[in-house]
């Protein structure tokens, strides 16, 4: 297993002058992880990421940055939202994703990474987010951007969320048998898949992902939750409710070199919880 980090939770200074992407990657070396999760916007600042901005030599100068720091992107994440209602802004969004899949060709990023969206243009649940009206058209948004893909030899990857479109495993399983590209893969977060109402049945949650999914996991996220009110919060893996054992074993047993990058973590405890998450993975 290749832990990584998300690049946006790596603070290289206290200084804001020094959050630039080239000091965040050597600090997330520094740190020991060998990949990260890049979502440019998040780390180079001033900048909309439109496709106009993602350039061949952005993506040439990305990949040199991390060459020396001997980082690979794991995920290049490209997070907006398929499903939107106006076809003007879809289209507008599906560009995004073309100029994403451009630069990850260049930069040698192993996902295009991306969640399902809301049928609206807010991006929040609604009563038809889990409708299957909105799986639908979050598959005919999906479809042209999977082509893309192919064309230049590069891997889409949807995560399912809870409170998105692609909501469970089955939801997931569907979208693959519907696209049937092997361009398309799946990042397994399985804390997103969690909510108040089912998190005391996620053993079974996790099962069934790996059951129906696991040849199509590409890459694995990795943190924790604790419950507050009717939601989960989100927080560094190792501080929280969440047991990584049936997790790690399945990458252990079934996905050599496989990249997991930790989320919702900081200075403070990133080291701590990739640690964390190696203690657990040798002990299995």
């Amino acid at each position: 297993m290749q832990l990584g980090i998300r690049l946006h939770d790596v603070n290289a200074s206290l200084s804001e002058e020094y959050q630039t992407l080239e000091k965040r990657a050597e600090k997330a070396r520094e740190e020991g992880f060998s990949c990260v999760h890049l979502a440019y916007s998040k780390v180079i600042k001033g900048y909309t990421f439109d496709n106009c901005a993602l350039t061949e030599g952005l993506a040439r100068y990305t990949r040199r940055v991390f060459e020396k720091e001997n980082l690979d992107v794991a995920v290049l994440g490209c997070y907006l939202n398929l499903a939107h209602p106006d076809a003007g802004k879809l289209k507008e969004i599906q560009s995004r994703y073309y100029g994403n899949i451009r630069v990850a060709s260049l930069l040698g990023a192993s996902v295009v990474g991306t969640e399902t969206g809301a049928p609206n243009a807010a991006y929040k649940t609604d009563a038809n987010t889990h409708s299957k009206e909105a799986l639908e058209t979050f598959i005919k948004g999906l479809a042209p951007v999977v082509e893309c893909a192919e064309k230049y030899g590069v891997s889409m990857a949807i995560e399912p969320v809870w409170k998105h479109i692609v909501y469970s495993p089955e939801r997931a399983r569907i979208v693959l048998d519907a696209i049937g590209s092997r361009n398309l893969r799946i990042i397994f977060d399985p804390v997103n898949l969690l909510c108040v109402e089912n998190m005391d049945q996620r053993e079974e949650i996790f099962a069934k992902t790996i059951e129906l999914l696991g040849d199509d996991i590409a890459v694995v996220h990795l943190k924790d939750f604790v419950p507050e009110g009717n939601d989960l919060t989100s927080i560094a893996a190792g501080t929280g409710m969440m047991d990584y054992r049936q997790i790690l074993k399945f990458v252990k047993e079934r996905k050599p070199f496989i990249q997991a990058t930790l989320e919702n973590t900081n200075n403070d405890n990133a080291v701590a919880s990739r640690l964390y998450l190696e203690n657990v993975y040798r002990e299995l």
